[in-house]
């Protein structure tokens, strides 16, 4: 099986390096294998000269550049089509994949003649659906309970993490990733290269916030001027011009999300989630410069005016919303925007023994309150993209958010939705991924389990019998090997 890196163009300075090591490396004949740990379930190599990433435009980071099967078709056949949209499933669908991308999805007893090297993949009835995506993860944190330790940590430790998590979020169905701070774009380049196995990954890079506020992560030891190693998850600004400033910065590093701090949080030491964070004008500014990029704003925001200023400032994401009244609900109706609500982190209880004090405070009176508050806002028909908060959590039980998120009274298939094509729509690729069509890219999940009956099976990764990325099995559970089809029809 022969694979390559799509095209991809570069710009700038850093990007120029890159092409020149990368032209290097294909003068000199050399290539990389990829040889990612294979935990409980089968990985494919995967060997191609290294390709540059899809750089300069941050909309397109997660767009392409993945290593995809340009010489071989791949049929999934016998399969039960669940597409993302909302449509009652399909039974006894097959599905070809060409280049990575969907060729042709139709009945199986009206499969069109395929090549003779045609791989047949025979799922016998199981459940396909898009790759998921999981719009709020941090991959270089751990799922510890005290944030507090990333202080003492230098910046490769991150990096290595994060390639660890990268693949444990890969392994439980997740295809595609919004990393909301702690990472850098170097993250996103190596998945796209193909370095490293992982999902596509938009950056924010950094959090900003107010001094003092969720993202200031100076501790009463560190002078006012300077920040410890832990900055990488957030950095400060304060009044208009600064705020705008910072964004600036971020998104020349890349970013292609810009995430602020419109209120405090449970495990910063000196705010609560009811405090505000950046101002309305504050947020506005950085709102237009992020919209002058072709970018667009996600806020963290837990406390009800926080949310309303974040929404009233254009902010079209919010993060959490655990403490969102009825204003704030019909705001997020009026303006189109998206809640994301984080169930999986928000309804784990703290460790006591693990966490500081003043969090397990904020935590638990926070946890009181936030399902009567997020059931409501699902009951008023809110848009709602899936987002986890993993490393705040363990990475690798992504879709257990799934089922939290029908327990608050979300039909399954709603739910489904919103890790599919609505958190698509939320990242501007629905054009392109999200939901099982023809010209979209061929990233599928497979479970023997029917997940509207069963939502919570896929919270378990051992339920996840088959990823595939870009037309390539990326993960395989399956006992058996890779079914070739006896009925296959060739040339």
């Amino acid at each position: 099986m022969t694979w390559r890196s799509s095209s991809s163009s570069c710009t700038g300075s850093i990007e120029t390096l890159a092409l020149w090591h990368d032209t290097y490396l294909q003068s000199t004949g050399h290539k990389y294998q990829n040889s990612a740990p294979q935990h409980d379930c089968y990985v494919h190599d995967v060997e191609s000269p290294i390709k540059s990433p899809r750089q300069g435009n941050p909309r397109s980071q997660a767009s392409g550049g993945l290593f995809v099967n340009t010489h071989q078709a791949v049929a999934v056949i016998n399969a039960t089509i669940i597409d993302g949209t909302g449509s009652a499933p399909r039974p006894q669908q097959s599905i070809v994949v060409r280049d990575g991308v969907i060729e042709w999805i139709g009945p199986h007893s009206e499969l069109p003649t395929l090549p003779e090297n045609t791989e047949f993949v025979d799922i016998d009835g199981a459940t396909v659906l898009p790759g998921f995506m999981d719009v709020h993860v941090h991959l270089a944190m751990d799922g510890s309970l005290n944030p507090a330790g990333y202080l003492h940590e230098p910046d490769a430790l991150l990096h290595f993490r994060g390639v660890r998590n990268a693949r444990r979020t890969l392994d439980a169905g997740v295809t595609t990733v919004r990393d909301l701070s702690g990472s850098d774009y170097a993250l996103a380049m190596a998945v796209e290269q193909g370095i490293i196995a992982g999902p596509r990954a938009i950056m924010a890079i950094h959090a900003m916030g107010p001094t003092g506020g969720h993202s200031d992560s100076r501790t009463l030891t560190v002078p006012f001027d300077c920040h410890p190693a832990g900055a990488h998850f957030g950095k400060t600004a304060d009044g208009e011009d600064a705020a705008r400033k910072l964004a600036r910065e971020i998104l020349r590093m890349g970013a292609g999300v810009v995430k602020v701090m419109a209120t405090g949080g449970v495990w910063s030491p000196r705010d609560a989630p009811e405090h505000d964070g950046f101002t309305e004008k504050e947020m506005r500014v950085i709102v237009e410069e992020a919209t002058n990029k072709g970018v667009y704003v996600a806020a963290h925001a837990q406390g009800a005016n926080g949310i309303k200023n974040a929404l009233r400032a254009g902010i079209k994401s919010i993060e959490h919303g655990y403490l969102i009244d009825d204003e704030g609900i019909q705001l997020l109706l009026d303006n189109d925007a998206w809640l994301v609500p984080t169930l999986l982190t928000g309804t784990t209880p703290p460790d006591p023994t693990k966490a500081t004090a003043y969090a397990v405070e904020k935590k638990n009176r926070v946890r009181a309150l936030l399902e009567k508050n997020i059931a409501r806002a699902f009951a008023a028909g809110v848009k709602v993209a899936l987002g986890t908060d993993s490393g705040v959590v363990p990475h690798g039980q992504n879709l257990r958010e799934l089922g939290i998120m029908v327990d608050l009274g979300m039909d399954p298939m709603r739910a489904i939705v919103a890790g599919t094509l609505e958190a698509a729509r939320l990242l501007r690729l629905d054009g392109e991924a999200g939901s099982i069509a023809v010209g979209k890219r061929a990233d599928l999940v497979v479970t023997a389990a029917n997940p509207l009956t069963d939502i919570h099976s896929l919270g378990d990764p051992q339920n996840i019998s088959l990823v595939i990325q870009n037309g390539a099995i990326v993960v395989d559970r399956r006992i058996r090997a890779l079914a070739l089809s006896t009925d296959r029809r060739t040339a």
